[in-house]
């Protein structure tokens, strides 16, 4: 079997599709993306495919290897999510000619389903009082939700006391038996980070999430000692070389790799195991398309320490299009008590509609996330 063509797919709302396929009929489908560059990402791997047509696609390992190794810069976003989206493809194909499920080729499943969590607020959130309510009231029993809109390294106290309120107003809602994830995306510095934190203990969250870049990890030393909530990082590094030194350093309760973004399904197995190894959770990150969630799940299936995963069903991103919309079936995407079952179909375990794949790629997308600027000028984080 031989690797023929492979084609990408810009698609709403936000996402990049790629197909593989072979000269046996079998094809693969994986999401090779970075929200924001998807068109950057797209040229990265038709510049990769010109190592792979012509090629055995079940040789996993060795094309990973040798993409990730033939270039002499290697690894961050670009190139980590077009050798992740290939990579999801060639299991899909895999995993179709074996007739099995992936995670049966990665030794099997440890776990019958796994806990997912929803999206509620925005990049400024509002109303999360309700909507976690609303949630809760569809069966999932957690979510998470944005902390806080952008700050300065200091900045006024009324900022934090609405994030107090708002947080105080989602554990009224739901009760004390319910998960509450709190996403700082980073926009928090150093210098509030511990303050906030400790104000957030009496809520007892889930986890908090980047509470400083992924760039400032040194940070979480300070605010693993200032704090007993399990603080969670991880969507923004890109291989086991950049999880290594925080697993290391031993700060991280829970880490975040994105299987779109951190080298794919053959990358994330092996960063879930050295998380393992330190008695770290994994929470896999994906606010993506139907391909990433079921790459996710496929992993998540064999491996121990995963606790929760992502999904993105009604997120405040997927506008005009969302995650169910391009499976030909979406019931294997079944929520049920907070959680979904495992994929047990053949590779991946969906089945993509094609045709509304070509449909929607004629729209297309120029998603950017926002620009956001301090009242003084400068650039804040989003």
């Amino acid at each position: 079997m031989k690797i023929t063509k492979m084609e990408c797919f810009v698609v709403p709302p936000r996402w990049l599709f790629l197909k593989i396929e072979t000269d046996s009929g079998i094809v693969g489908w994986g999401e090779p993306v970075v929200e924001g560059r998807a068109r950057t990402v797209k040229a990265a791997v038709e510049e990769l495919s010109e190592y792979l047509i012509g090629k055995d696609p079940m040789r996993i390992e060795d094309h990973w290897q040798m993409l990730y190794r033939s270039g002499f810069y290697r690894g961050g976003p670009i190139l980590m999510s077009a050798i992740a989206g290939i990579d999801q493809a060639l299991w899909d194909i895999k995993g179709k000619y074996f007739n099995a499920p992936i995670h049966q080729l990665l030794g099997g499943a440890c776990r019958e389903s796994v806990r997912v969590y929803s999206w509620i607020g925005g990049d400024r959130p509002a109303d999360v009082g309700i909507q976690a309510k609303e949630k809760k009231d569809a069966g999932f029993t957690a979510i998470k939700m944005n902390g806080t809109e952008e700050l300065q390294y200091l900045d006024s106290h009324k900022k934090i006391d609405d994030l107090i309120e708002r947080v105080s107003s989602v554990r009224e809602a739901v009760g004390n038996d319910f998960g509450i994830a709190i996403d700082f995306h980073g926009r928090v510095h150093k210098t509030l980070a511990k303050s906030i934190i400790k104000e957030l203990e009496v809520f007892r969250p889930m986890f908090i999430e980047e509470p400083v870049l992924a760039e400032n990890s040194e940070a979480l030393r300070e605010i693993a000692h200032a704090t007993t909530i399990p603080i969670a990082t991880g969507e923004r590094m890109y291989s086991r070389w950049d999880f290594k030194k925080i697993l290391s350093d031993g700060y991280v309760d829970i880490i975040q790799p994105d299987l779109s973004h951190a080298g794919g399904i053959t990358e994330c197995k092996k960063i879930f195991a050295m998380a393992e190894a330190y008695d770290v959770a994994v929470a896999p990150h994906c606010p993506l398309g139907p391909i990433a969630l079921s790459a996710c799940l496929q992993v998540d299936a064999t491996a121990h320490n995963v606790v929760i995963q992502e999904q993105s069903l009604g997120i405040h991103y997927n506008q005009g299009s969302d995650l169910l919309d391009y499976l030909q079936d979406s019931s294997v995407f079944e929520y049920k008590d907070g959680y979904v079952d495992n994929l047990n179909g053949p590779g991946l375990g969906i089945e993509i509609d094609e045709d509304y794949v070509r449909q929607k790629a004629e729209v297309g997308h120029n998603w950017r996330n926002p620009v956001w600027r301090h009242q003084d000028g400068t650039i804040a984080e989003w």
